[in-house]
């Protein structure tokens, strides 16, 4: 654009395309981008490169006076001092000058006019700038015109790296955030997601200073404004449960919690697109058409037909689609205030119930904890379910101490009287290689349960050592799937696997225990 130029920021480069179309996006990325083509359903296919995930490792924020009391510091929130930053942010703009054309997309993260943050997007490829097309909430012309300075800056040079002998860099990738200057560097990885992830960790750090409760989940709505949010790790069923026909979808991935109710940050949807179906997942198989874009996929080369199962190129591939690609999305995607806290675990340790209720002070408990088992490795032979931990169900985007997130879910979830829910979406019958996967018929019964209120009138055991309480019965589900004890023929081998994961709850919170509220530590397994 002519009147439009950022040599405040120090790009003299005159080229710049700001909020292109879609269809244009599309023709600059065929044109320029190796490797881009449009699939057989009108999808935008890409490549990003060498890195087809985050790097967490790599990724650091400014330890700065104004807000480093205010950073949970460590393994997950790594320091980065302000000299470092700027050799990076240079290196970045170089980059950006030294290229023909480069990207500008203007958007706003939140859906709350209230708390929305404005984001600029400056990039060198197509597919960056459709991504967060898709990923930001898409300004009206009204609203671009008046656009102004923005509140954050991402710097995409992600195709050139950082240097590693830099003091602070451990690799040629770099993810940094400058809270104070409001500006995000990335170098050295192509993978989008990184600046997704970027702003939702801004919004991480900014919310809980208006007491605004940012979350890690999905979100939807039924008819008579019962709002229902989803916790959850990857391979929970977050985005699979959450996707209902029968709901609204608030949103897939990122919601905040203020005292009218839940916005989604987000303006599209970023769904795992492994071994997607018609058959198992009808609502997000459909949102792939023209303007979705599909990160490193196999396809044919004669049909430009998707093989979503093949993962030679990696297990994380990836559709990214405005929301409005979802058939029964409410937009504006804002909603009341939740009914439901839903946390979904995937547990293949094969003891923890398909459904239990929990208190405020448990769904604390369990929401720092953030859990979840997979099968181990891929080695031959290896059966042993690994528990993974992750506090907040999120903890890669969380720059406060947990209990910060905790306190506030807390406090919400007593104010606005919602019921809290944790849902085993994992094993039944004994662990991995002995028991089953919980039938996705049987969750689904389940979430229509807590739905349909219908857990309201019906009897609950106590379970001994975490102690969840379990309902008796639930309509469409078999009654004895829901006390899992009786599901093991083993019933020594129950107890005994149910210790070891209390155990492993213990061991995990202890990191946590210094700086939680003593009711909440007392709300863990006995």
């Amino acid at each position: 654009m002519k009147s439009f130029n950022l040599e405040k920021v120090g790009i003299t480069q005159p080229k710049i395309y700001r909020n292109l179309s879609v269809p244009r996006l599309y023709e600059m990325a065929l044109q320029n981008e190796k490797g881009s083509i449009i699939s057989d359903k009108g999808a935008l296919l890409v490549y990003s490169g060498e890195k087809t995930g985050r790097s967490p490792k790599d990724r650091r924020i400014v330890k700065h006076p104004d807000s480093e009391n205010n950073i949970d510091w460590g393994n997950v929130n790594l320091p980065l001092d302000e000299h470092t930053f700027m050799i990076n942010k240079v290196r970045a703009i170089d980059y950006i000058n030294s290229r023909d054309i480069i990207y500008v997309f203007d958007g706003f993260a939140g859906w709350d006019p209230k708390y929305r943050i404005k984001v600029r997007v400056i990039c060198t490829r197509a597919y960056h700038a459709l991504f967060m097309n898709n990923m930001l909430i898409r300004p009206t012309k009204e609203e671009l015109k008046s656009f102004g300075e923005p509140d954050y800056t991402i710097f995409n040079s992600g195709a050139f790296p950082a240097n590693k002998f830099t003091n602070q860099m451990t690799s040629k990738t770099s993810v940094a955030l400058d809270f104070e200057k409001r500006e995000i560097v990335i170098l050295g990885t192509e993978y989008a997601g990184e600046m997704k992830k970027g702003i939702f960790t801004v919004m991480n750090y900014l919310m809980p200073l208006k007491n605004v409760m940012p979350m890690h989940c999905s979100a939807n709505v039924g008819d008579k404004e019962d709002v229902s949010i989803f916790f959850g790790l990857s391979g929970t069923g977050k985005t699979t449960l959450s996707a209902d026909p029968r709901r609204h979808l608030i949103g897939d991935d990122e919601h905040c919690w203020t005292d009218k109710g839940v916005f989604n940050i987000e303006g599209g949807c970023y769904a795992k697109a492994i071994n997607l179906s018609a058959e198992k997942e009808p609502e997000i198989y459909n949102a792939i058409k023209f303007g979705t874009v599909l990160e490193n996929v196999v396809y044919d080369e004669k049909t430009r037909n998707v093989d979503y199962d093949d993962i030679s190129i990696t297990e994380n591939t990836r559709a990214a689609y405005p929301i409005d690609f979802i058939q029964n999305a409410k937009i504006p995607c804002v909603a009341g205030q939740p009914k439901n806290i839903i946390f979904l675990t995937c547990d293949a340790y094969g003891v923890l119930p398909p459904v239990s209720s929990l208190t405020p002070e448990q769904a604390s408990y369990h929401f720092i904890s953030g859990y979840t088992a997979k099968v181990a490795g891929t080695e031959m032979g290896v059966t042993e379910p690994s528990a993974t931990f992750s506090a907040c169900f999120g903890a890669a985007f969380m720059p406060w101490h947990p209990n910060k997130y905790a306190e506030l879910l807390a406090e919400k979830i007593t104010k606005h009287g919602a019921k809290a829910w944790l849902v085993n979406t994992g094993w039944t019958g004994g662990p991995y290689g002995i028991g089953s996967r919980i039938k996705l018929k049987y969750t689904r019964a389940i979430i229509d349960a807590i739905h349909n209120n219908d857990f309201d009138q019906v009897e609950m055991i106590d379970e001994p050592i975490f102690g969840f309480k379990i309902p008796t019965s639930c309509p469409d589900v078999p009654s004895e799937i829901l006390q899992s004890k009786e599901t093991w023929v083993d019933k020594k081998g129950y107890e005994n696997t149910l210790k070891k994961l209390a155990e492993l709850f213990k061991t995990n919170f202890k990191k946590y225990e210094k700086g939680v509220n003593k009711e909440i530590v007392a709300a863990g397994p006995k």
